[in-house]
């Protein structure tokens, strides 16, 4: 309901004297149950009080418009920001921290990885012979178990291997041991089958004893990785944005000149190659 103020009622029997310089004002109360109803307000007020509505309003309407879309627009923004963040704090409550050796130990089997390998460990019955040991190891898939039984471990590996590299042998007769050699030997794997539990890649790391052991175009990728990790969990700048500000500065000091005729460019108005 609107409240008139400020407004002087003229004396009784007589008109109120036209000035188009006189102000008015009224105040109204927002009912967030409906909020139209201020608007309504609004334009009874000014339909009784001005000849503002019998002009071209469109460049109201089109204020209003604007308005109401910029606030729409900043509830969507509000919205998914909430529900990425949501989405990351379940993604990272569903994640698993990774045992010792970058892998997980499940009920039936444990598996472990590097760069370069998977491995996975089943443990069968004591006395177990090589011929009762069931293993295939294909590209996208591996399973292993024992003759007349049903398979211990088989899925759909988490990536590709190579199969003429993989290999599995039985340890001490209780042990079966499989080595898959990795397609792409410059990520870790989130789970040793897709669909299977997933460990936090950010707490992956590599022996720092086997570095030296790599080549060097890998160990550089490496210990890139290690460092952009290590950024991240700090909140500091990885490498590649480091590369892009000392690019930046570089542009800057060979053209000292530039920033004076744009002073608002920004690092996204130059790119980077």
């Amino acid at each position: 309901m609107a409240i008139l103020s400020d407004y002087d009622e003229p004396e009784q029997n007589q008109q109120a004297p036209a000035s188009p310089t006189s102000s008015l004002s009224f105040s109204v109360v927002l009912d967030p149950s409906n909020p139209l109803g201020l608007l309504e307000s609004a334009l009874n007020f000014l339909s009784q009080k001005s000849d503002v509505l019998k002009t071209d309003i469109s460049g109201l309407v089109k204020e209003f418009k604007k308005r109401i879309k910029a606030e729409e627009d900043s509830i969507k923004a509000e919205e998914k920001r909430r529900t990425e963040e949501k989405k990351r704090e379940e993604e990272k409550k569903r994640l698993r921290v990774p045992n010792k050796d970058n892998g997980l130990d499940m009920e039936n089997h444990s598996w472990a990885q590097t760069l370069q390998e998977v491995t996975v460990t089943v443990p069968v019955p004591a006395g177990t012979k090589s011929r009762d040991v069931v293993c295939e190891m294909k590209k996208k898939s591996a399973k292993v178990g024992l003759k007349g039984q049903p398979s211990i471990v088989e899925g759909e590996l988490f990536e590709t291997i190579k199969v003429d590299d993989s290999l599995w042998n039985l340890a001490d007769q209780k042990t079966v041991s499989v080595h898959l050699t990795k397609c792409d030997r410059m990520n870790w794997w989130k789970s040793l089958f897709k669909g299977g539990p997933e460990i936090d890649i950010q707490k992956a790391e590599p022996e720092p004893s086997k570095l030296s052991d790599l080549d060097p175009e890998t160990r550089s990728t490496v210990e890139k990785m290690m460092f952009d990790q290590r950024q991240k969990q700090l909140g500091l700048p990885t490498s590649k944005e480091i590369a892009n500000e000392g690019l930046m500065k570089q542009f800057m000091a060979q053209h000292p000149n530039h920033g004076n005729k744009n002073p608002n460019m920004s690092l996204s108005n130059v790119r980077m190659t």
